[in-house]
């Protein structure tokens, strides 16, 4: 066996294994998304590291690229996604040299740390792999009553042209900077690509001046939750936002609403906690000091967009 990275070329012999391994039930695998989610990321292309034998791709790693700001500082990061082992070749231990071999270049690259959010069968194996955890993600539950608001707002149309959009983000930065807290960037391209052409997610989105929301329904066994996964609200513009979400909750039946930020214009029924995946993490080129605040969730300020896995 030996391991290099991934072409354009293997994409249809990648999604083979994946199928193989993984698979459609829980998300589909088409070429569609493969390079929407590795190939057209605004923060640039994945790692993607192949195991071969005989001439045949045996495992996919894929490390998705990703960005935190701190202050002024850009540290360039790694998000754990994609692997797969073909199942005539598992327990060779695939997945392990492929993520070792994944780290070692990540480290070359000069990147600064890993990070992701892994179920509890693969979180075992992350953590041999001096992967650590940071905490389970913060989330504010607000309990709410699908009822339309009236008033003549469509929230299904984008009004805002691409420069009214960047000058939200140019705020939601500054006001992020100042915290100097770890937080994502936004931009237009980030948006666009995150949410409006997201082939894996259908996302209700509203624009308007001084707001941006993006959100999805979870359907849970006897209940509906709609899942904020962005929110930049300016202060004058929540009584529009609280119309909007509720709106949206009408339409889809949904009487609970998520949010990694906090959205107490909802309603005063809320609840807050770890009610999120486990975040973990892992240094490639990190400061002592730097790792240990990656490693405290209150240095990071979130949206769920930032971190659920996609």
């Amino acid at each position: 066996m030996h391991i290099r990275e991934a072409e354009e070329k293997d994409i249809p012999e990648i999604l083979r294994v994946l199928k193989a391994s993984l698979g459609e039930t829980s998300s589909k695998k088409t070429e569609d998304i493969w390079r929407y989610k590795h190939l057209d990321n605004p923060f640039g292309k994945s790692l993607v590291l192949l195991a071969i034998e005989d001439d045949n791709i045996i495992g996919v790693r894929a490390f998705m690229k990703w960005q935190w700001k701190k202050k002024d500082e850009t540290f360039f990061c790694f998000r754990a996604v994609d692997t797969a082992t073909h199942p005539n070749h598992q327990g060779k231990g695939v997945f392990k040299k492929l993520t070792l071999e994944a780290i070692q270049r990540a480290k070359l690259a000069k990147h600064h740390f890993i990070f992701n959010t892994p179920n509890q069968q693969s979180l075992p194996g992350y953590l041999k792999m001096k992967w650590e955890i940071v905490d389970k993600i913060k989330v504010h539950l607000y309990l709410t009553y699908p009822k339309k608001i009236s008033g003549e707002i469509n929230t299904d149309t984008i009004n805002l042209i691409e420069t009214e959009i960047q000058d939200l983000c140019d705020s939601y930065n500054k006001q992020n900077n100042l915290q100097g807290k770890f937080y994502t960037p936004k931009n237009v391209s980030y948006l666009s690509w995150r949410f409006q052409n997201n082939p894996m997610q259908v996302y209700d989105i509203f624009e308007e001046k001084g707001i941006y929301l993006a959100a999805y329904v979870k359907q849970h066994k006897n209940i509906k939750e709609l899942r904020i996964s962005e929110a930049m609200v300016t202060e004058d513009q929540r009584k529009l936002a609280k119309i909007v979400i509720k709106n949206w909750c009408s339409k889809h039946g949904a009487y609970i609403v998520s949010s990694a930020i906090a959205l107490n214009f909802l309603s005063r029924l809320n609840l807050s906690g770890g009610f999120g995946p486990v975040l973990t993490a892992r240094d490639l080129n990190l400061s002592s000091q730097e790792y240990s605040e990656v490693l405290d969730l209150d240095s990071f300020i979130y949206t769920l967009g930032d971190l659920e896995l996609f």
